[in-house]
């Protein structure tokens, strides 16, 4: 049974990014327009292995939340795939939440029911450690979106 109270799942701290999908091509025009609100860029990397998109991560203001644009590097990216679901169009990618422990919350979302789609949490961009859970969940939960789970850090 999925519960309800967000504060029961331990060590969630805070919205961590939304990430944006953006077809190849458009991710500098993309960062120029979120540069030009005032936005900071503060990372870049090409993230291989079975994700295969470039981001860039951009800061809004001085809080802690940021933007994740996500360019597909190739056909087979699960980032392609949304794009090609999405009619070639970009949009939300996931949601991602910051968590202090992300093998307790790795732990609490699988035995409460939540389709979590990584075997195990994983290295993720920026030195972080991830996992997603699926946009339809067990039980009555349905985000209507992928989630991210991330920890700075290595979370060993």
């Amino acid at each position: 049974m999925v519960t309800s109270d967000v504060t029961a799942v331990p060590g969630f701290l805070f919205l961590d990014h939304v990430a944006i999908s953006v077809t190849p091509g458009e991710l500098e025009a993309q960062v120029a327009a979120y540069k030009a609100l005032g936005f900071t860029e503060l990372h870049r990397e090409d993230v291989l292995g079975g994700d295969q998109v470039r981001e860039v991560l951009l800061q809004v203001g001085n809080g802690p939340n940021l933007v994740q644009l996500l360019e597909p590097l190739t056909p087979d990216s699960p980032v392609s795939k949304q794009l090609e679901r999405n009619g070639g169009r970009g949009g939300l990618a996931h949601v991602a939440l910051r968590v202090d422990d992300i093998h307790r919350a790795f732990d609490y979302m699988r035995a409460n029911g939540f389709n979590v789609i990584d075997a195990a949490p994983r290295r993720g961009s920026r030195g972080t450690t991830v996992f997603f859970v699926h946009p339809k969940t067990t039980g009555s939960a349905s985000f209507g979106y992928l989630l991210e789970i991330v920890q700075e850090g290595s979370g060993a």
